[in-house]
């Protein structure tokens, strides 16, 4: 036989193989009955990476890399769950995510997986410019900022989170030391649900307003001094940090619900030290 008869032979079979198994003729394993009777909370994907634009405060938008994760509830009668349709709706809105069009996709996401509740989180890096205090000297700073969505019959609640590093002095050490104390680097994180527009900026802002000191990415002699000083002026415990990071949240009324945390890692100290404070203004007060 010559290898062109060969060749169509191979051409026709593949092609009555494709015939024979189209979509309508491929069972939909998932959508089987389960006979376990076990509903389950949150089925979905996690750890997906996906390029992002976000907008800035500054003018314009940044380009980023977010992880994303996306659930729904799964009725305890279904064997299983559509993946793919996640990450499809995940690749219809990869451009400029903002908390509508991240609101938009998770009310797309119960809808097109015939689910009652769901649940989509983001984390993503994003970066700032700052100058040194003295200097001026541009460096770049990241900070981790997240969108948390859960939705609930026709109920969407979302958070903005942000996690920044600060540097805190130890009031303790300051007071009982005949010369110096000691510092360390802590992560401050801010959860908010808010009424009204603000950007992840201003989170940022605050925390790093509430620390000893804030970082830099660069700094000279001259900064490095100018940021210890100020640090040596301004000792704070983790707690100190909570309670003055949660009464500006309080007097500011977009924010609705917040929960405050910071983590201390200690310089003289094998633990780390941790404070939090969590506060809803609309729940009912007892």
């Amino acid at each position: 036989m010559s290898t062109t008869a060969k060749t169509g032979q191979a051409s026709a079979a593949l092609s009555g193989a494709g015939e024979a198994n189209t979509p309508r003729d491929i069972e939909d394993v998932q959508g089987r009955a389960d006979p376990r009777r076990l509903a389950i909370d949150k089925v979905g994907i996690c750890d997906i990476r996906h390029p992002v634009s976000i907008a800035q405060r500054v003018g314009g938008h940044q380009s980023t890399v977010a992880t994303f994760g996306m659930y729904v509830n799964l009725p305890h009668e279904f064997k299983g769950t559509h993946m793919s349709r996640f990450v499809e709706i995940l690749n219809a809105h990869e451009h400029q995510i903002t908390l509508d069009s991240f609101k938009l996709m998770l009310t797309e996401m119960t809808d097109r997986l015939e689910s009652r509740n769901g649940h989509i989180e983001m984390t993503f890096p994003y970066f700032v410019d700052k100058y040194a205090p003295v200097t001026g000297e541009k460096g770049v700073m990241d900070y981790e900022v997240g969108f948390i969505g859960d939705r609930v019959g026709d109920v969407s609640t979302l958070h903005v989170e942000v996690k920044v590093p600060v540097t805190t002095l130890c009031p303790c050490s300051k007071d009982i030391s005949d010369y110096g104390a000691h510092n360390q680097r802590s992560l401050v994180s801010i959860r908010v649900r808010a009424d009204a527009f603000f950007w992840a900026e201003e989170l940022i802002d605050i925390a790093e307003s509430e620390g000893s000191c804030e970082l830099y990415g660069v700094l000279k002699r001259i900064d490095e001094k100018a940021v210890t000083e100020r640090a040596y002026e301004n000792p704070k415990f983790v707690e100190d940090v909570v309670r003055d990071i949660a009464t500006r949240l309080n007097e500011d009324d977009r924010f609705r619900s917040y929960r405050v945390a910071s983590e201390n890692y200690e310089s003289i100290h094998n633990h780390s030290a941790y404070a939090m404070i969590e506060h809803d203004k609309d729940a009912p007060q007892a």
